[in-house]
């Protein structure tokens, strides 16, 4: 039989969980060659998504108030208006303010950190957000998806500048059994 305590507490961690003032969340996680001196000029500048997002196919950068924004747009012809909301070394926060994406009170970071392996850097992006005309699940994965595209460009984008600066090109290996070998 439960007792008061029990109750108090069922009833504290239900109406904690059971709210929708709980924000959804989307992490991402990669790891690309070289050190994160190397890897970040790649995304650091505010607009150069559209240069390794592949949904991102124009990126204008703008001024207001002292605040920097930017106008992504997609390739389906839709736009997200962001505003940077803080800059560090390695790292930029920003916040969607007008978006197709089914979330709103967006706000996320995108940052790098120096591996534990030797000439490696762990690109990070994260995002914490409310659903918005979808079901939180579904605005999970819309973003996780987002993040997963973006930081795959980062890589690509991290072993062509490495491959470059290091005088080498990449050839995957031969798979045992491989059709055409030898």
């Amino acid at each position: 039989m439960p007792t008061w305590r029990s109750a108090i507490a069922i009833a504290a961690v239900t109406a904690f969980c059971g709210t929708s003032a709980l924000a959804a969340d989307a992490k991402g996680r990669t790891e690309a060659p070289g050190l994160p001196d190397k890897v970040w000029p790649l995304v650091s500048d505010f607009c150069a998504i559209k240069d390794w997002h592949p949904a991102v196919v124009d990126c204008v950068e703008s001024e207001k108030d002292g605040d920097t924004f930017r106008t992504l747009t997609l390739g389906d012809g839709g736009e997200i208006y962001e505003r940077l909301t803080d800059r560090g070394d390695l790292s930029y926060s920003y916040e969607i303010i007008e978006s197709p994406l089914p979330v709103k009170n967006y706000k996320s970071k995108i940052w790098v950190e120096e591996d534990d392996e030797p000439n490696r850097t762990v690109i990070y992006w994260t995002g914490d957000f409310d659903e918005d005309g979808a079901s939180e699940e579904e605005a999970e994965a819309v973003i996780t998806g987002i993040y997963k595209d973006g930081l795959a460009g980062i890589k690509d984008a991290a072993i062509a500048a490495h491959e470059e600066a290091e005088g080498i090109e990449f050839t995957p290996p031969k798979v045992h059994g491989e059709v055409g070998e030898d």
